[in-house]
Parts: structure tokens; sequence; C-alpha cells
């Protein structure tokens, strides 16, 4: 099988070319792909962050969505033209964490699309155990926000969000606007503190109450919005030092908070303040499989505003357009590249 794809060559380009994909071997399955979202760790890929562990000669993209071309021997419950995402973990089975069950966080984890071949290609040879069988009448197009949905989903759930809790997310991006849908959905009361002025209008077009922490004192205005109690759940979504601050001060006695971004460098971190409040901190990395079938039952309800919060869709063929505007774009929410053109 040939395939078009977009192969990262560093220095922020993508080249077309065309691969050769092999017939799906044992365990696996072949997918057409339909669509693929930017992660935020694409777009880290594309700037150079990530070099040492991509290399320059990768398909990346994990965000997808698309449909089974064929599938390997040994594959059973799977077939041709079934609508799918992808679940991109590839795990070891036989790490300590594996062994206990959290296949998720294998210490030996490839993340598929980022340490090995990913979805900015037109057949895509993957293992069965990753695929997901969509309901019949999502739209393809939005199935590819299943996965970071799914993130939301794992977060939420580690934080044992309950109805009536007062939550605030710290992030307005596209996971910490996803983390606060799926809050509300679980009964929070849900703020969110973001910087950037598009950002909060498009938060407060899905009816969040937001703080803007550059011309308001954010822990200030979490206690007057809670009574002077602070926030029973807090997510860092921001990735930044001000937001690792934000969370200890407008948390509540025993406050959860579930640290969900990715610091490029270890933050300073108030521990006076767990021990003052009786503070719980957890660490929340990607998603276990129910998260998945979560995610997929959430968008099938509408709990996410796909048509808006879907920015724009770009050919493959314009995949370094795409990802240049991204650079340039802090108003854009999630940007996708229509790698086919399967039925929706």
């Amino acid at each position: 099988m040939i395939s078009n794809a977009a192969v990262y060559r560093g220095d922020k380009t993508f080249s077309l070319e065309q691969k050769h994909v092999p017939a799906p071997g044992f365990g696996e399955v072949q997918v057409k792909v339909a669509y693929c979202g930017i992660c935020g760790t694409d777009l880290h890929i594309f700037l150079g962050h990530m070099d040492q562990r991509v290399g320059f000669e990768r398909t990346i993209g994990h965000e997808m969505s698309g449909t089974i071309e064929s599938v390997g021997e040994g594959v059973d419950g799977l077939t041709p033209g079934d609508r799918i995402v992808v679940r991109p973990l590839d795990h070891c089975g036989k790490c300590p964490a594996c062994r206990a069950g959290h296949d998720h966080i294998c210490h030996n984890l490839k993340f598929i699309g980022i340490d090995t071949e990913g979805a900015f290609q037109e057949y895509w040879n993957v293992p069965a155990h990753t695929i997901h069988v969509l309901p019949a009448d999502l739209d393809l197009s939005h199935a590819a926000l299943i996965e970071p949905l799914a993130v939301a989903c794992h977060d939420v759930s580690r934080a044992r969000v309950k109805s009536g809790e007062d939550v605030l997310v710290i992030g307005g991006g596209p996971i910490g606007l996803l983390v606060a849908l799926v809050a509300r959905n679980a009964g929070g009361s849900v703020a969110i503190s973001e910087i950037s002025e598009s950002r909060l209008a498009y938060a407060n077009e899905l009816g969040f109450t937001t703080i803007n922490p550059k011309t308001s004192d954010a822990a200030e205005q979490v206690n007057d919005l809670t009574g002077g109690k602070g926030a029973d759940v807090v997510f860092e979504v921001s990735g930044s030092q001000p937001g690792v601050d934000l969370m200890t001060d407008a948390a509540a006695a025993r406050g959860r908070i579930v640290m969900v971004a990715i610091h490029a460098k270890k933050p300073d971190v108030d521990m006076f303040r767990f021990f003052w409040r009786e503070l719980e901190l957890f660490g929340a990395r990607v998603y276990r499989p129910e998260d998945y079938e979560q995610a997929m039952r959430l968008l099938a309800e509408g709990v996410v505003e796909c048509s808006s919060f879907i920015t724009d869709i770009q050919p493959l063929e314009d995949i370094q357009g795409a990802f240049e505007a991204l650079t340039h774009n802090p108003s854009a929410i999630k940007s996708m590249i229509q790698i086919t053109r399967n039925d929706t």
C-alpha cells in the first residue's frame, strides 16, 4: 500500500512524501485515516523541542479518526469498514506498572505517533488493542476530538469531581476547556483562569465563569466566588509557574489538585500550603480504555460543541501552512487536518 504522508524533517518543516505501508502484521489493523487534530505536543515537535526523541524521519499525529482498511492475522471482532479511533498507547505488558493493571503508565510506554509512526498519513498500521469502534452516527471530524476529550475524562476521574463542588481550571487552552466541560458535566461549578482574551471570550460563550489573572487577583476572585472557601478541585493545565502558585493559593481546605500540564522545568510548589490546608495532589497522565469509552459517550451526547471547538480543517497537502498558522494564531482552539475523503 502506498500512503501519502507528512514527514517531520526538522527546522519547522514537513515534507509531503509517499510511503510504502506493508500489510498489517499479526495482531495489527491497517487504518485509513480520515482526520487528525494538531495536538500541543505536535506543535512542540514542529518547533524543534523534541528532536532528540522524535528524530527527522517520522510521521507524527495521534488525535485521529478513520475506518479500518484491513486486519492482520490474530485479530478478532474488527472488520474492514468499521469506523474507529485509535488510543495511541503501546505498553510492554511486563513492567511493574503493567503487572499492577496500570498499563497506561507503563514504564516502557510507547506513545504511538510520537515514539512510533503516526496518523498524518493516509494508511497507518496500529496494534489492534488500541482500536475503539465509534457509534454509527458520530461525524468522523468530530470523532478526532475523542483523544483529547479522553485526557479530560481521565483528569476529572482522578479528581473525583462531585456534584455541587467548586472547580477551578487554570489554563483555557484546548485541554483546559475540555476538562472544564467534563467537570461541569460531572456536576461541578466551574471557573476558568486564563490570560488570553480570545480564549476567555470563548469560555464565556460556553457559559463558564472566567478569571483573568493579568487584570485581577485570581485567588481572591476564587474566594469571592466560593464564599471564602476556595476551590474544592483545582486543575493545573497552564504549565506555568504562576499557574502552580495559583493552584495552592486558590484551593479549599482538603482541596484536591490535579497536575495536568507537562512543565518544561520543575516548578516551585508551596508545600507549606499542602500542610496548612491538608491538600491532595494527583498526577494525571493520558487515559485508560474506559476514559475513551466515556469520551465517545460524551461526544455523542453533545457535551462538546464540536462546530465551534474545531477552529479550522485543512487538507494534508497544506499541513505545513496549518502548523505555521498555529504558531501565530493565539485564538485557535483545535486545528485539524483532513487526511482522506472518508464518508462521515
